[in-house]
């Protein structure tokens, strides 16, 4: 049976790059965004539409993503992967900009939207006696990082914080878990930075860069877990 990797934020950016590699990798892949077109247009390029399910939905919404994962995992046979990716992030960043309706947002989705998916799993993974986790934290989630902001880098942090909590507490039921902390990813997201160059998004990580890491982690041997890994662009 092949195994099943869901797959969030997978509309664009790093989500629609582990579609694709995951895919390549012979997976079956579940796809979550709240675009729906843009899920489809993801799914039209990968190259076995009977492996691939969309399944649009907020991560905000516990109940969803809650039915989501038992509905995934009935329509793969296994749900052995979580790619933990949706996110966001806001222009205004700094305290003195604080903003509380953009900066509750950042947590609604980067910290309680990751533990609702999770939560999600957990029974699933549990039962199968395997699974791994893994999380799109940031540099941000590993040191302060005044460009990220600090609502950003809080979240982040818990996010990174949380993937640990689950080696420590869910590794006795085979599931392992990884926080990816990439330095600055060439992605729309980042290109909506308050001043940002968009000329040095080549020297960047790219979305496939994140996408390869995540497929290495997934395929570790049992056994083998990989807390974290810190990525980062070549300084020139």
């Amino acid at each position: 049976m092949k195994k099943t990797a869901w797959i969030t934020g997978a509309g664009s950016g790093i989500g629609a790059a582990m579609a694709r590699a995951f895919a390549a990798a012979g997976y079956r892949v579940a796809l979550t965004a709240r675009n729906t077109e843009a899920l489809e247009t993801v799914a039209a390029s990968l190259p076995a539409q009977e492996d691939v399910y969309i399944k649009s939905g907020d991560v905000t919404n516990r109940t969803g993503m809650a039915d989501a994962a038992q509905e995934i995992a009935e329509w793969g046979g296994n749900l052995t992967v979580l790619c933990n990716n949706a996110g966001l992030n806001i222009p205004k960043r700094t305290w003195a900009e604080l903003d509380w309706a953009s900066w509750d947002q950042v947590i609604d989705v980067n910290v309680t939207g990751a533990l609702n998916v999770i939560a999600a799993c957990l029974p699933i993974m549990r039962a199968q006696k395997d699974g791994v986790m893994i999380h799109t934290s940031s540099w941000a989630g590993r040191f302060h990082s005044a460009t990220g902001g600090v609502v950003y880098g809080a979240s982040k942090h818990a996010l990174s914080d949380l993937s640990l909590s689950l080696n420590d507490e869910e590794g006795k039921n085979g599931i392992r878990s990884t926080a990816l902390c990439p330095a600055e990813v060439a992605t729309p997201l980042l290109a909506r930075r308050p001043g940002f160059d968009t000329d040095t998004m080549a020297a960047m990580i790219q979305p496939e860069d994140m996408a390869k890491t995540a497929v290495f982690v997934a395929e570790m041997q049992a056994g083998v877990c990989l807390p974290e890994i810190v990525l980062s662009p070549v300084r020139t």
